[in-house]
């Protein structure tokens, strides 16, 4: 039996354009790959995206319950994170925060403790080591948060405005008593409220 002339040259072809599929399988592999894990980092920024929104929410929850709590009596700053659900210094039951919030970015019920002058607590942050994805353009109550590189270095604190006079024994807090630029019991110092013209 004669064999045809072209035989081999077809067995050729079918190798090369075996080894064609082949090279566009492997590129087409390589596509889905550089695809999926552009997916996955894309996913990841947004759910990360998603906790330091949450974090900004949850962090001035916190600050916010800290202000109430510290102007509700004696200026005081609560001594455990607790004492926003049930203030110890009220007879009954006063809430600040309905519930101790969790730590959005690290997941973990714990935070880190800004400590105020009077050893209370005046401000909670992330124990998040992680660099923000938010670097600017934060609302005037975080403007501290411009350009900080960790999750950590946002603290949410209250503070109370620098002319504010602390609670006066006797008196309501936060009222001075007296005349201010006088001391008390000089010739000039106010005996009480001036007379009513009548």
């Amino acid at each position: 039996m004669v064999k045809p002339a072209f035989a081999p040259l077809t067995r050729g072809v079918l190798r090369s354009s075996g080894g064609f599929t082949y090279l566009t399988v492997l590129f087409m592999v390589a596509i889905m790959g550089a695809g999926l894990a552009l997916v996955g980092q894309m996913w990841h920024t947004a759910a990360l995206r998603e906790r330091e929104a949450e974090l900004l929410h949850v962090g001035n929850e916190y600050r916010k319950a800290i202000e109430r709590y510290y102007l509700s009596g004696p200026r005081q700053y609560p001594r455990n994170l607790t004492d926003l659900i049930k203030d110890p210094r009220q007879p009954g039951t006063v809430r600040y925060l309905r519930k101790l919030y969790p730590d959005p970015v690290s997941g973990k019920d714990e935070w880190g403790l800004v400590k105020a002058p009077d050893g209370g607590i005046a401000g909670v942050h992330s124990t998040s080591e992680e660099k923000p994805l938010k670097s600017g353009g934060f609302a005037v109550r975080d403007a501290d948060f411009e350009g900080k590189t960790k999750y950590s270095d946002w603290k949410f604190a209250f503070a109370p405005p620098a002319g504010a006079a602390p609670s006066a024994p006797g008196g309501t807090p936060g009222t001075p008593t007296g005349t201010p630029g006088v001391p008390a019991g000089s010739p000039g110092a106010a005996a009480g409220p001036p007379p009513v013209a009548r």
